[in-house]
């Protein structure tokens, strides 16, 4: 089954790859590599999840934020590769940053978010070596924001 099929099969909807707020790229492609730029827990436009995990936040609003995140990273994939994400061989590695307090310690938990969308899409493939780091702010106060390398045929 391809990674489209299993996408439509299982339900998923991805949100508009979105443009950029800050003067970067969205993506590079670079030979057989795909570095996603950080992602934030968006949908089409509509900032979701602003706030410290730990304070305003709970550690499962983080795990939806980071959800989120990682259909925003699929979302600029596909976008990379024109439109399919069925080149896709493997997902290399994930790296999670939640805004939290400083006395928080549960950012794997939050980032699961992330790595079980990537696995629910990509199967074997979107598994992946992953950094889950705290931090005390992000862009728009946002929850959780992730980035990505794929590996592309």
């Amino acid at each position: 089954m391809s990674f489209e099929q299993r996408i439509i099969e299982r339900g998923i909807f991805l949100p508009e790859a979105a443009i950029p707020r800050a003067k970067i790229r969205p993506f590079v492609r670079a030979g057989s590599l795909v570095f996603l730029s950080g992602q934030i827990p968006q949908w089409n436009g509509e900032i979701r999840f602003v706030g410290k995990v730990g304070q305003e936040l709970t550690v499962e609003d983080g795990y939806e934020a980071a959800k989120l995140c990682s259909l925003n990273l699929v979302a600029q994939l596909r976008r990379a590769l024109g439109g399919s994400l069925d080149s896709i061989v493997q997902c290399v590695r994930l790296s999670g940053y939640v805004n939290a307090t400083s006395a928080f310690s549960e950012q794997p938990k939050v980032i699961n978010g992330c790595s079980d969308v990537m696995t629910e899409i990509f199967g074997d493939a979107g598994e992946h070596a992953r950094t889950a780091i705290g931090v005390g702010s992000l862009p728009f106060n946002v929850a959780v924001e992730a980035d990505a390398v794929f590996e592309v045929a």
